[in-house]
């Protein structure tokens, strides 16, 4: 956790409880299975047999590889498939991250996230699943991509574990690690040659990489490889808008979601370069021999003060097109796309307000959101006011905040665009359950569902608390509901309300809370007061993050990040 200013606010009863549920699970892991007898599931892959654990009802292999070490002559290459291995392989525990040096913002998120190792030797998944054996059945699958824009993350966070959603749902459950950073998006094409013109969207071509092998090897796990869903959270949200322009990811899924994250607008080639120039400058080599040499961590040493921000880039070869500009990707015409966001994403990052603010101090930082006047921001927070009475200036600030830059900003824009495409209907909802963490003051935090999608409440106490009655009815529905659209590309199923597609006329969303319900244009009113403000005031690139948050993966300084 370190002595970050923020980590003083963590309640340490939620982090010990936290770290007792991640004790339970290790020992219905591979400790579990052993005190048991019962034989360990094995599996096989294109490159040989594997060998994972019981964790209850469910298999589970971990950091299986399905790519090649990216070190060595492999850095700043596409992926390469793994060296097949004879006898079985042990699939027990994670592999490693891609190195970062990046943690998460909220120190909560932090305590459920992977610290260790990190390793360019980082291509791998884990699969959860109800059975193996082709003869076991075709579920559906559900493909994950981590947090962290395009930085940092990992697919091994613990509010990632997939045993109740898994055996709940009957759905097979693979989690995705890659590269990051200034391994997965440094673009070296101009500086060192055609060799390196895949070098600024490696990162994502593991991803595609990671999809090729679940349709190669799924069927294996029981799953489809027919019936394959990509999703992802903020980055991973991000990442799931680029695979939905991509050639390689061609094919290779059939439903997307995208939770808080998403992607309109990708790198410009050029902008890419002069970045990559910018980088290989400061650390004085003048060859891809001397830049190959240097280990990871003087690589992330030198990109950090200059504020690189990584993102895919459009290089007419991997991402031809932005993902979602000017409209969405013509690829996924018939994918069917969930899509939404939290009430309060902003309190995620240090620079948004927990406690009390006064008038004053509210005017203040709506200005710095939204670069208003004084007479535009005070008409703004007037509407504001007037749509949540009773609201106080704190929670108003971060529901504007919230709003301007990321839930009208980017996530909507995503949705009218697909929408327009009239193909595959577009689903979308608005998470508005609060965390208790804190006193409550996080409210619908950015990342706050992903426990509610994966059922993972026991794995996931630091964001949401302890488990409850009301909390685990919530997570019921939710990863049933995720899962239906998995299964059919409809969120349709006997424990929630009917959810009407998304479309111009009506603009539906599914509100989500203890109680939901679908409202046709539930924010119109401050959607139309933002929509107004931005055509008189010129808008700095946003990115997709709230104002206040740390670059966290996106173009290089001076463009348009993620979103």
């Amino acid at each position: 956790m370190g002595d970050h200013p923020i980590d003083r606010h963590v309640d340490r009863r939620q982090l010990l409880v936290g770290a007792a549920a991640l004790t339970a699970g290790a020992l219905a892991g591979p400790l579990g299975a052993l005190a048991t007898g019962e034989k360990a599931p094995e599996a096989m892959t294109r490159y040989g047999r594997i060998r994972g654990y019981h964790d209850g009802p469910v298999k589970v292999f971990k950091g299986v590889p399905y790519g090649a070490p990216t070190g060595g002559e492999n850095r700043w290459l596409p992926p390469q498939p793994p060296q097949p291995w004879g006898g079985v392989k042990e699939a027990v525990a994670a592999g490693a991250m891609s190195p970062q040096n990046q943690p998460a913002p909220l120190a909560e998120e932090q305590a459920m996230s992977q610290t260790a190792p990190q390793s360019e030797d980082c291509l791998t998944v884990n699969i959860s699943t109800p059975a193996v054996g082709a003869h076991s059945g075709k579920r559906p699958v559900i493909v994950w991509f981590h947090g962290g824009g395009f930085s940092a993350g990992s697919g091994n966070a613990t509010s990632y574990d997939g045993r109740n959603l898994v055996h709940k749902q009957d759905v097979v459950l693979v989690t995705v690690t890659h590269r990051l950073n200034v391994l997965g998006f440094l673009y070296l094409g101009d500086l060192f040659g055609a060799r390196y013109a895949d070098s600024g969207n490696v990162g994502m071509l593991d991803c595609a990489a990671a999809l090729r092998w679940v349709h190669e090897n799924i069927a294996g796990f029981g799953g489809d490889p027919a019936n394959v869903t990509i999703a992802g959270q903020s980055g991973g949200g991000a990442k799931v808008a680029a695979l939905m322009a991509m050639p390689a990811a061609s094919g290779l899924f059939h439903r997307a979601i995208g939770e808080s994250g998403a992607l309109l607008r990708a790198s410009t080639q050029e902008a890419a370069a002069a970045a990559a120039k910018r980088f290989v400058d400061a650390l004085g080599v003048t060859s891809i021999e001397q830049l190959r040499s240097l280990p990871p961590d003087r690589l992330l040493a030198a990109a950090q003060p200059l504020r690189l921000m990584w993102s895919p880039v459009v290089d007419g070869r991997n991402l031809p097109r932005n993902p979602f500009d000017p409209d969405a990707p013509p690829q996924s015409r018939d994918i069917p796309f969930l899509v939404g966001t939290t009430e309060t994403e902003a309190t995620f990052f240090p620079m948004t307000p927990l406690d009390s603010v006064d008038d004053g101090k509210l005017q203040e930082l709506v200005k710095g959101a939204t670069h208003a006047n004084d007479a535009d921001a005070a008409q703004l927070i007037a509407v504001f006011r007037r749509v949540y009475p009773g609201k106080d200036d704190t929670y108003l600030f971060q529901l504007l905040a919230s709003q301007v830059s990321l839930t009208q900003e980017s996530v909507m824009a995503e949705a009218e665009r697909k929408a327009e495409q009239g193909g595959a209907p577009v689903y979308v909802y608005y998470f508005v359950k609060h965390s208790p963490v804190r006193e409550g003051k996080l409210r619908a935090v950015h990342t706050i569902e992903i426990p509610y999608v994966f059922d993972s409440l026991a794995h996931s106490a630091p964001i949401i608390g302890p488990v409850t009655a009301e909390n685990q009815a919530l997570a019921d529905k939710v990863s049933a509901t995720w899962a239906s659209f998995a299964r059919s590309g409809n969120p349709d199923n006997p424990l929630v309300p009917h959810w009407p597609p998304f479309d111009a006329k009506n603009r539906a969303i599914m509100v989500i809370g203890d109680q939901w319900h679908a409202a046709n244009d539930p924010l119109r009113d401050t959607r139309m007061a933002i929509a107004e403000l931005k055509t008189r005031v010129p808008q700095p690139p946003q990115g997709g993050a709230p104002p206040g948050a740390p670059p966290a993966g996106g173009p290089p300084a001076g463009q348009r990040p993620p979103g």
